[in-house]
């Protein structure tokens, strides 16, 4: 099978490493204009993985669709719309996209595999491809389970199956709407958690339980499964994620609450601001995620908003645990 994976940013890159060792014949696509792109093609290898040499690396967008049985999507989740444009242009007819990302419009509040489908892709050519993990884990031989998903029981069970190794255990999901949005929303918990390691206030448990919660009701809301908001996508990777050094939304908040900027891309900032956008278009209450749209987007001192975040959900009334 003939892999292309646009995106050479840490995510892509390692997935480009993982499909090679699996056998597969792959094509790694990257921007000639982006750093990452540019340390790969001068050096082989970037801080996370090197590039086999069965790994052909190219900046050019029309070769690597061309060349693709499979297209893999591994970039920041707002630019999807405007790359879709771009690689629209080229041979994409009958061939499945699996999206290895996380990430919900902040325009729009569309899932990822909504735009794919608004951008002319059959929704059943469109697979996920989500779950815990981190690379530097996986390159260090430490095994994983993920989750793929799709609207089309044969794809993700095609791609479970040849993907799978002793390294990523895959599992079939179930439910594209839950596993899209609590996969993406697990960012956004992230965040929450690196606030809470800078104030040092001890509440991971809790943000844990009534994070998935709350998801769990806008999943509800959307039309998904709300038990998918404790699976692999949300619960699941969410674990991974607060207490992980490696996690970029973990830092953020962390750095966040210290005044400090994080210079990576966290994409559980954006995608705040889309689940509050989809909290008030469901009516559903996101009492921990406009807590973090507050710490994210607000003015004044970092600090303090962070600290008046936490106080705010403190002062909510008291209610039903597991209500709607």
């Amino acid at each position: 099978m003939k892999i292309s994976v646009l995106g050479c940013g840490r995510w892509g890159s390692f997935i480009a490493w993982y499909l090679s060792r699996r056998g597969f014949d792959v094509m790694n696509w990257g921007p000639e204009e982006d750093a990452s792109y540019r340390v790969l093609k001068e050096t082989g290898r970037n801080e996370y993985v090197a590039l086999d040499e069965k790994i052909t690396l190219t900046a050019d967008l029309e070769r690597a669709v061309n060349f693709a049985e499979v297209i893999v999507i591994s970039i920041s989740s707002q630019g999807l719309r405007g790359f879709m444009e771009r690689v629209n242009r080229y041979h994409t007819a009958g061939k499945p996209f699996v999206l290895c990302m996380k990430g919900i419009e902040v325009e729009t509040g569309k899932r990822l595999s909504e735009i794919l489908v608004e951008s002319g892709i059959p929704s059943e050519k469109i697979a996920v491809w989500v779950g815990p993990g981190h690379i530097q884990s996986f390159v260090a031989g430490i095994p994983n389970c993920m989750v793929i998903d799709s609207a089309d029981e044969t794809l993700k069970r095609t791609l479970a199956t040849e993907f799978r190794s002793d390294l990523i255990r895959f599992y079939y999901g179930e439910d594209l709407i839950g596993t899209e949005i609590g996969a993406a929303a697990k960012n956004v918990m992230g965040i929450a958690a690196g606030v809470l390691d800078e104030v040092c206030v001890p509440l991971k448990g809790p943000l844990m339980s009534r994070g998935a919660r709350e998801v769990a009701r806008l999943i509800k809301a959307m039309g998904g499964n709300e038990l998918s908001a404790y699976g692999l996508a949300h619960l699941g990777d969410y674990e991974t994620t607060l207490f992980s050094p490696y996690s970029h939304n973990r830092t953020y908040g962390e750095m966040l609450a210290k005044g400090q900027r994080f210079s990576k891309l966290a994409e559980g900032v954006p995608t705040s601001k889309a689940m509050k956008l989809l909290g008030e278009r469901y009516g559903v209450e996101l009492p921990i995620t406009e807590a973090v749209y507050s710490v994210c987007y607000g003015e004044g001192d970092d600090g303090t908003r962070c600290r008046e975040a936490i106080g705010a959900l403190f002062s909510r009334p008291t209610r039903s645990e597991l209500s709607d």
